[in-house]
């Protein structure tokens, strides 16, 4: 069929639903929707669907966290709790059993995070797509929307894009928005969704980056680069200015996983402070037993020693930065050394002074207002016939597949409901 006479036939289809953003939650949706009947259209700005799903886990795609729904809820923080409702109706099981049976066989990794066996996050998106052509949803890539409102005629939706330079207008019973945020932005999330929610009377919390690389302005740091950990505990600590009227108050919050050196870093004043426990598993007391037990049996140099515990690099930058302008034997070992190494071991430091924004992002954090939302069918409360599903929405989860789950389940429960 021409590209004309394709258009001409999405205009003249009343559809059940109309779903703007070919990506995880939007694209799950229109599978769900497509399979209750419902007359579905999905609008993607990018000339193909899911490039964020392409791009995800190091183009793996970590499809989500093995986990039951509390967990997977709880790590979203208070704002978990209205994940449950929607979790009951897709859970991380479902989701994998979903994937199965469309061929995508699944492992859990022992962080916890499910991939595909075939490790090909492709193989991710060609279900979810393969999933909503089978029961009949249409799927339109390269179409840019313009706009998103109430029909003038006061019944349903009204939307107005451009395909390769044509106009297209398409109507629709119910309208769901899963355009994402503003992370990756090579994605083509460039935010168009908040507009169209604001001027149907949703609020927007304030949008930053999530999960992004973070810069810091020492030298040391920047000569690990590559460097990476399998398991270490992370401690971030905010500081106030000197000088601020108002103190700001102190926060920690805590995360243990895999750590990986970058050679970025940028100048500015210093707010943030990473601790690093190097070895979470060992307490002070056994590292100094450990050390004692080593001075009593060998007389090794103390970076060779610990290389048994970190990487050499990583040793040796340790020993410079805690004022050892050599390479002591153990037999020698000043004491001051040995408190501040054990130190270092268990509270690693490093300045923080800002983060690769948006375009490194993986989620982006603000958003609509949970409580604008009945997540019992992500229906909007501003607007009738109007859905939100996704990154779209002041939720925002920890690195691990979680993220991915919300958008799976948000966008489930919104399918389950449209037209």
């Amino acid at each position: 069929m021409q590209a004309d006479d394709y258009l001409t036939k999405l205009q003249k289809q009343r559809w059940d639903a109309i779903i703007v953003g070919g990506g995880a939650a939007g694209l799950w949706a229109a599978g769900t929707a497509a399979q209750r009947g419902k007359k579905v259209l999905v609008l993607e700005k990018n000339n193909k669907a899911g490039v964020k799903i392409l791009m995800s886990g190091g183009t793996r795609c970590n499809i989500t966290h093995h986990a039951d729904s509390r967990k997977i809820a709880e790590a979203f923080g208070k704002q978990g709790r209205v994940l449950l409702s929607v979790l009951k109706r897709l859970s991380p099981e479902d989701v994998v059993r979903e994937f199965e049976s469309e061929g995508v066989q699944t492992k859990v990794e022992e962080t916890g995070k499910v991939f595909p066996v075939s490790d090909r996050a492709i193989d991710v998106r060609d279900a979810v797509v393969r999933r909503l052509a089978r029961y009949g949803a249409e799927l339109l890539c390269g179409c840019a929307v313009d706009s998103v409102g109430p029909d003038a005629t006061g019944d349903g939706f009204q939307i107005q894009a451009t395909v390769q330079g044509r106009q297209l207008q398409v109507h629709s019973k119910t309208v769901l928005i899963t355009t994402g945020g503003l992370s990756y932005s090579g994605c083509g999330t460039t935010g168009d969704g908040y507009a169209w929610l604001k001027s149907m009377g949703h609020s927007i919390t304030p949008l930053r980056p999530a999960l992004t690389p973070l810069t810091s302005p020492e030298t040391r740091v920047h000569e690990l680069s590559g460097l990476t950990l399998e398991d270490v505990l992370v401690r971030a600590q905010i500081h106030a200015h000197s000088g601020d009227t108002k103190p700001l108050k102190l926060e920690r919050r805590e995360s243990r996983g895999g750590f990986l050196w970058t050679h970025k870093g940028c100048s500015g004043p210093t707010s943030l402070e990473l601790i690093v426990d190097l070895l979470p598993d060992s307490s002070v007391e056994q590292l100094e037993e450990w050390i004692a037990q080593e001075t009593r049996q060998s007389n090794r140099a103390l970076s060779t020693v610990l290389s048994h515990r970190i990487p050499k690099r990583l040793a040796t930058s340790i020993l410079e930065s805690i004022g050892a302008d050599y390479d002591p034997h153990m037999a020698e070992l000043p004491r001051a050394i040995r408190i501040k190494m054990i130190e270092s071991l268990k509270q690693y430091r490093i300045e923080i002074s800002g983060t690769l924004g948006y375009p490194k992002a993986e989620v982006t954090a603000g958003g609509v207002e949970l409580g604008e939302v009945n997540f019992q069918d992500m229906q909007s409360r501003r607007q009738a016939g109007l859905y939100l599903a996704g990154e779209i929405l002041d939720l925002d989860g920890p690195i691990g597949g979680y993220n991915f789950q919300a958008a799976w389940s948000t966008g489930h429960t919104a399918g389950l409901h449209l037209g």
